[in-house]
């Protein structure tokens, strides 16, 4: 089988132009003594909305890889698809995020939860975990309503998991099974069930991505107690380390925090836990890249910020078509928007200052920064114009994205 890294980073890229400028990054970090391997996603939503396929995700990763000499693992990843999505996505990844959100909830047979119940009597009273103060609360009832719950989502979990096995082969592909995109986060209690399930469908996970408490809005710093997220995070990875050793699950299955990209209260929290305990780490970016490239186009000035202007006053004037799809993970105070004129009167650092992601910064507006995230498909919009000025502006875009993801990211999390 193939065994994921300790640590991976998911580097989304919507244009598939910094495939370079990414792992340059990685390269740094390994420079520094640190071992990060890159996983491209991109998912069927953008693959849509900016119409490109997957197998453009492999040929940037791979021309990123030859152009560095990088010879440690990386991946492509099959972001967040189901049943219905697969079946693009196979020939081109090797990593599938398995997306059940959508089934929680659902029921599952009743003799199915009887049977898993009847199985699982270890989880019919409290549970021990090493590394948790006090037990896991857990008796019969509390576990046939959390198997009610999720049982169904692990199950089309697998059926999802079989389906891609029997084209590509089990063993040649890494496996993340994925419930963050959910109103509610997963329990301690709720994941070891979820975890035994998994187990019990045969689904080699090597990634977990359960919903934690508090929002990880796209783009945006956390927004919750940083506290209870610390001790909800280490419960999780003392869980994690008990299924494996009790189901049989992969040695390497690791926590993945998606929606990862700019939560910087919590970076130094989850770099300690980890550590603390030798575990790993999936850490999940996207959009953070684009909102670099409209950086780096605006400061380049001239028809780079020509374009950044636009894009702003047409995703302004399209709000609710570009955030309906993201509501669940954006929080915009419209309020607190400038109107375009004012934005036309900004120059390019001007720009760049109210876009990039530093809280000191004064003119820094996080608002401005969630609206141009989900603004991307304008920017698709604009076809070669757009392209045209990322090639033109390729030095000082690239030294955006690499630094980005590099300072702001990599080195709270694993270097410093």
């Amino acid at each position: 089988m193939i065994s994921i890294p300790k640590y991976t980073m998911g580097v989304g890229d919507r244009f598939g132009r910094q495939g370079k400028a990414q792992l340059g990054a990685m390269v740094a970090a390994r420079e520094a003594g640190v071992r990060i391997s890159p996983v491209w996603n991109k998912s069927f939503r953008e693959h849509s909305i900016i119409h490109t396929e997957p197998a453009s995700v492999r040929i940037e990763a791979d021309a990123a890889v030859a152009a560095l000499e990088w010879d440690a693992p990386y991946f492509v990843d099959a972001d967040h698809i189901n049943l219905k999505t697969v079946d693009g996505f196979v020939e081109a990844s090797d990593f599938f995020t398995l997306d059940v959100a959508d089934a929680i909830g659902q029921p599952c047979d009743d003799a199915v939860l009887d049977a898993f119940v009847a199985k699982h009597t270890e989880l019919c009273a409290a549970v021990t975990i090493e590394g948790l103060e006090g037990c896991l609360d857990l008796n019969a009832d509390r576990l046939r309503a959390i198997a009610g719950k999720y049982l169904f989502a692990v199950q089309e979990a697998g059926r999802i998991y079989q389906h891609v096995a029997d084209v590509r082969a089990a063993g040649t592909f890494v496996t993340e099974v994925s419930m963050d995109e959910t109103p509610e986060p997963q329990t301690p209690e709720e994941l070891l069930v979820i975890l035994a399930a998994v187990a019990d469908e045969n689904i080699p996970a090597q990634t977990i991505a359960p919903r934690f408490s508090g929002r990880f809005n796209k783009g945006v710093d956390y927004v919750g107690e940083v506290a209870a997220f610390e001790r909800e995070f280490r419960a999780d990875l003392a869980v994690i380390k008990h299924a494996v050793a009790a189901y049989g699950l992969p040695s390497t299955l690791k926590l993945s925090v998606h929606s990862g990209s700019d939560k910087f209260s919590i970076y130094l929290v989850i770099a300690r836990a980890i550590r603390e305990v030798d575990a790993g780490l999936h850490l999940k970016t996207a959009g953070t890249t684009w909102l670099e490239e409209l950086i780096g186009l605006a400061e380049a000035g001239g028809e780079g910020l020509a374009i950044a202007r636009e894009v702003y006053r047409e995703a302004l004037g399209r709000y609710d078509e570009l955030c309906g799809p993201y509501a669940d993970v954006i929080d915009i105070d419209t309020d607190q928007l400038p109107k375009p004129d004012e934005v036309d009167g900004w120059d390019g650092p001007r720009y760049a200052a109210a876009l990039r992601h530093d809280q000191a910064c004064p003119h820094y507006n996080p608002n401005f920064r969630q609206l141009l995230h989900v603004g991307y498909k304008v920017a698709a919009e604009m076809g070669e114009r757009y392209l045209s000025a990322l090639t033109e502006h390729a030095e000082i875009v690239a030294h955006h994205v690499r630094k980005n993801l590099l300072d702001r990211h990599i080195r709270p999390l694993w270097i410093n």
